[in-house]
């Protein structure tokens, strides 16, 4: 009714212009953007007003970044996307917190297709996004409306049943004041350090405080000629 009525076209121009742009049919047999995108909307259960917006605005960057080459590509989309969506959150005076999390959905709906290939590290922080049950049932709709495969949801699906026992955010086996007591001079390599043993933690590679230590004076040898040593001379 709002495309019909011409209003659709003064309100969100950019959701009017997903009309009559074409899909590639091996993935998306139910028509151009603006089809698949009603049909994705008509499938979700009661949402919040951010998943509902999230929804109408997760392919909206496809209408300018269509292209034909080998097959119809949309390089890029999902990057353009976000920022249109912000751009459009920001002039219907939606709040801040309502638009990052709109962005946060429309960047983030692609990348299911490789929670399979993820290292455990990124599989837990994806699945740790602030919410994520709203990533995940656009994930679902998203399927349903196009090739209808819902392999990667029940696989996170099966993953968070894994990880529900485990604590949101681990404490981490590291500080700051740790390497400083082991003689590491306070710089860029502390953010550097805590990150790596961050990630093995996350990989389970790495468990307890004494192997994280052991791990960090292997890797990161302090040089003897250095001003700060193990030693504190």
């Amino acid at each position: 009714m709002l495309y019909e009525s011409g209003i659709l076209e003064q309100i969100l121009p950019e959701v009017a212009a997903m009309r009559g742009v074409a899909q590639p049919l091996e993935f998306h047999p139910e028509g151009d953007v603006y089809v698949h995108t009603r049909a994705a909307l008509s499938l979700l259960h009661n949402p919040s007003p951010v998943l509902a917006m999230g929804t109408l605005l997760h392919d909206v960057g496809k209408p300018p970044t269509f292209s034909v080459q080998e097959r119809i590509r949309f390089d890029g989309h999902v990057e353009l996307g976000g920022k249109m969506a912000g751009e459009i959150c920001r002039r219907l005076r939606m709040s801040n917190e309502e638009t990052s999390a709109i962005v946060e959905l429309v960047l983030h709906h692609l990348r299911f297709m490789h929670v399979k290939e993820m290292r455990q590290s990124t599989l837990r922080k994806f699945l740790r996004l602030p919410n994520f049950r709203g990533h995940l049932e656009l994930h679902r709709v998203d399927c349903l409306s196009s090739h209808r495969d819902l392999e990667y949801y029940h696989y996170c699906l099966q993953r968070l049943e894994e990880f529900k026992n485990e604590p949101s955010v681990p404490p981490p086996l590291v500080r700051g004041t740790d390497l400083i007591e082991m003689g590491y001079k306070p710089g860029p390599i502390f953010a550097r350090i805590l990150h790596e043993i961050e990630e093995l933690q996350l990989e389970g590679l790495i468990e307890s405080h004494a192997d994280a230590l052991r791990y960090i004076s292997k890797t990161y040898p302090i040089p003897e000629d250095s001003p700060v040593n193990p030693e504190g001379t």
